[in-house]
């Protein structure tokens, strides 16, 4: 009798135990479920600039090659406005189901320290799903200046202190904060004149209205090509294949860096497997020769990795420009 009990006892601990084994694996398999149907519908990438501008034409390119690997249209939707963060707040309070990304860019890093109150934190808030490239900025001058080269322009500035106008895209912009960044390290004074965007500055300074600009190579190459510009230095420390005899500013002002970069993320707790899955999707897309020869003519460089090496590339660049808005005292418009 007591040895019935006892299989019997063992019988119903071993059922049991499967039925544990067997809950404890939904969750796993219906994740896996979850990654393999996704996305089962068009999937938005909010731009929080203008379209045309560095981060549309990258959102465009890397969403025509997820459409095409995982069959859903990944579109484009430029929601511009306040440094960006009017299109970054939208994907902070979307669902976090992976039908809403978020192309960053660069400026994320500042403007946890441009602006005093935001309505998220950035990197707590946004998921990192993927880098993608890194496209360095030119210093460049009117081809009427004084200076052919970063020593002859830093002497120069040197000589004529508040004299030489640097054009920005505004108080807080990419070409402002570089522009920054230089005049601390090399020791000049530059005086900064905002503009209401990159257009409007880049016309004026081929106009010979200012003096210098911090500008995109994707706005300026072709002006460049054209000797309508006069490039003087690359802000990567190396330099770009497009330009290959432009050297980069490091060589003459040691240590300074400043680039920007571009990736997509998510709201935060947006499911693993997902953002796993783009991550892998963009990492294929970023191998592929065509879009490789793309960025290449952009000036730029893929940037493939894992969401965490995004995550890391995100703090490390929001601890770097916090310390120059800081010592600068800028303040956006």
């Amino acid at each position: 009798m007591q040895n019935r009990l006892q299989a019997a006892f063992c019988s119903n601990r071993r059922r049991l135990l499967r039925l544990a084994a067997g809950a404890a694996a939904l969750p796993a398999v219906t994740r896996f479920a979850r990654a393999q149907s996704y996305p089962t519908r068009p999937v938005r990438i909010i731009v929080p600039l203008a379209p045309a501008g560095t981060s549309d034409i990258i959102a465009r390119l890397m969403g025509q090659w997820l459409s095409e690997r995982l069959g859903q249209q990944f579109v484009i939707e430029n929601r511009t406005g306040g440094g960006t963060t009017l299109g970054t707040e939208a994907v902070v309070r979307a669902p976090a189901d992976g039908y809403t990304l978020l192309m960053i860019d660069v400026s994320a890093a500042f403007n946890a320290t441009l602006y005093d109150k935001l309505n998220f934190n950035f990197i707590r808030d946004i998921a990192p799903v993927a880098n993608v490239v890194r496209v360095p900025n030119l210093i460049a001058v009117h081809p009427s200046f004084p200076a052919k080269t970063v020593p002859e322009f830093i002497a120069y500035a040197k000589s004529k202190p508040g004299k030489i106008t640097m054009a920005t895209a505004g108080n807080g912009s990419i070409a402002h904060v570089f522009g920054e960044l230089f005049k601390m390290m090399a020791g000049v004074n530059l005086v900064a004149v905002p503009y209401r965007g990159g257009g409007p500055a880049l016309i004026d300074i081929l106009s010979g209205q200012v003096d210098v600009i911090f500008v995109p190579t994707t706005a300026s190459i072709e002006y460049v090509r054209a000797g309508r510009l006069r490039a003087l230095g690359v802000t990567g420390t190396t330099s770009v294949e497009i330009l290959p005899d432009l050297p980069p500013v490091a060589e003459f002002v040691p240590g300074y860096e400043a680039s920007s970069w571009f990736g997509i993320g998510a709201p935060r707790n947006t499911p693993a497997e997902i953002i796993d899955k783009l991550n892998s999707e963009i990492n294929a897309g970023l191998a592929d020769p065509k879009i490789k020869a793309r960025f290449v003519d952009m000036g730029g460089a893929a940037l493939p990795g894992s969401p965490a090496d995004f995550g890391e590339l995100i703090v490390d660049e929001t601890e770097k420009w916090a310390k120059v808005i800081r010592a600068t005292n800028i303040k956006p418009d």
